[in-house]
This record gives C-alpha cells, sequence and structure tokens, in this order.
C-alpha cells in the first residue's frame, strides 16, 4: 500500500528566489497562495486553467499563463522557459470536465496511457513525476499559509447530539474506506444510513444529494484520504460548504483536525452558528476506538 507522503516541518521556500510555479484551480485558495507567496518576496508564475481558474489572480500574479485541462506539455513549458524550480498545486478542478472540456496534448496522452488508474491522486501524482523529472520539484502549498489547517475541538456554538457523535463515528470509518480507494473524500449520513458518497461530482454536489434524501438533519463527513499526498487535494471547506448545508438543513460538519482547509474561518463559522450547524473538528485517532 502507497503511503501518504507526510508534508515536511522545515519550509522548503526559506531563502527562495527563482519564481514560484502555482498550478492554479478553481476556487480562492491560488490567488491566497500567491498573495501569501508576494508577503514573502516570492515571485509567481501561474497557470490557470479557463473555465476552472479566477481570473482575478492575474492582478496579482506576475504571470499568468492560461492553458486547458490537459495541456501538460504546455504546462511545464511554461515553467520551465521562467526558470521555475519549485511547484505548488493549488485550487479544484471540475472533475466531469474530464468527460467534458479537456484538451490533451502529446504529453497528456502519453500520461493518461500509462495510468492503470484514472483517480484523483493517481492522476496528480503522475503529473507531479512529470515535472520532478524536469527538474522541478512539487511542494505543497500550505508551506504558503500555515494558518489554514482546522484546529482540533468543536468550532461552533452548538456540539453534535449523542445520535449525531453516532453518525460522525460511522460516516468516518465509511468515508475512510472510500478515500482509501482514492474515490472521494466525503460522505453524508443520517441513523447510521449511508445516504450519498463523493464521486466525481464533487462536495456541494454530494451534500445536496444527500440532503434531499435524509431531508433534515443529515451529517456531512469530510477527511483526509489515508494515502493522501499533502502536496495536493488536501480536503477543504468554507464559507459555500455552509450555504450549500444550510439549503438542505444539514445539522453536521464533522472535518479532520489537522488535515482539512477552512477559508474564511471566522464567516464560515459565524454562519454555521447562524444556520444552528454543528462544525466539529476530529483526530483521526478518536474515530479509532
Amino acid at each position: 500500500m502507497l503511503q501518504a507522503k507526510k508534508m515536511s516541518s522545515s519550509d522548503p521556500l526559506k531563502g527562495f528566489t527563482p519564481p514560484l510555479g502555482i498550478v492554479a484551480g478553481g476556487g480562492q485558495f491560488p490567488l491566497l497562495c500567491i498573495k501569501a507567496a508576494k508577503k514573502k518576496g516570492i515571485k509567481t508564475i501561474v497557470v490557470a486553467h479557463k473555465g476552472d481558474t479566477d481570473s482575478a489572480i492575474e492582478a496579482e500574479a506576475d504571470k499568468t499563463k492560461w492553458v486547458y485541462l490537459g495541456q501538460l506539455g504546455k504546462l511545464i513549458k511554461t515553467f520551465k522557459k521562467a526558470g521555475v524550480q519549485k511547484v505548488v498545486f493549488a485550487g479544484t478542478i471540475t472533475k466531469k470536465n474530464i468527460f467534458k472540456d479537456i484538451r490533451p496534448d502529446f504529453r497528456a496522452l502519453n500520461l493518461w496511457r500509462k495510468l492503470d488508474k484514472r483517480l484523483d491522486d493517481a492522476i496528480l501524482r503522475a503529473v507531479a513525476k512529470e515535472l520532478e523529472s524536469e527538474g522541478m520539484e512539487v511542494i505543497s502549498a500550505t508551506h504558503l499559509l500555515t494558518d489554514l489547517a482546522a484546529p482540533a475541538g468543536i468550532l461552533t456554538r452548538r456540539s453534535p447530539s449523542k445520535e449525531e457523535k453516532e453518525d460522525i463515528k460511522f460516516g468516518w470509518e465509511i468515508a475512510k474506506r472510500i478515500g482509501e480507494m482514492d474515490i472521494g473524500q466525503c460522505v453524508v449520513v443520517k441513523d447510521r444510513v449511508v445516504l450519498a458518497v463523493e464521486a466525481l461530482e464533487g462536495t456541494d454536489n454530494t451534500i445536496r444529494r444527500g440532503g434531499e434524501l435524509g431531508k433534515t438533519g443529515v451529517v456531512v463527513v469530510k477527511i483526509c484520504k489515508p494515502n493522501q499526498d499533502h502536496r495536493f487535494d488536501l480536503p477543504s471547506v468554507g464559507i459555500k460548504t455552509i450555504q450549500t448545508m444550510k439549503e438542505v438543513k444539514a445539522s453536521v460538519l464533522a472535518i479532520e483536525a489537522g488535515k482539512t482547509l477552512i477559508f474564511d474561518r471566522k464567516a464560515m463559522l459565524e454562519l454555521a452558528d447562524q444556520a444552528g450547524i454543528c462544525v466539529i473538528a476530529v483526530q483521526d485517532k478518536e474515530m479509532e476506538c
């Protein structure tokens, strides 16, 4: 079994002078990374994905190159030309675009044919190897933003009920199993019944699907995959997560402490409190007993 690549405790960007390459997906994470790099005095070369990445990054990045999903050769050429030595992955890619709006170049096609499993982590690790074969080191974006990881404990005013705690534990085991198979990171449960399992559609749509089936009071569990490569695709939640939960009258969001990124933490938790939603960050060892 593959072992998770651990995040180094040392700062690989300390004293770093060449431009930093950022492979940008959707959401606010790429923009946060660019701004954090600027504070460290590091120039950024961003490869942004059409249809996913926010165009606002162009005003912050030192250079932006737009590509379609699958243009791996263009991505590598852009970084090499700029003298990039270290690369971070930030943001999400709309997974359904794999079947809708992908334009693979020759290098991407060769890589795709070699993959025996076309799952999230497998694809990202393969892309990382391609970059490393060109002399570029892929590092975790969390080295830029060290304060985003969820602290352990109950983060909202409301605590989970006894029944909700049972659902958290039940959902945790299911989520870890699907994570081990590199299928997804999120499950929706109620009364120890699995209502929805995340696959290609993403977390928000998983929550909606599970919420429609459960009607009210569903529990959302989002974890870090057991074999997760921490350089990319760490689970994340934010205001949109709570808004989606509010839509379907979900009651609890359980995330993995220290391994889940929380965006706009203060505003997110305020919204959760207003909606009566409990947000709790749990350590994996707590679920083992």
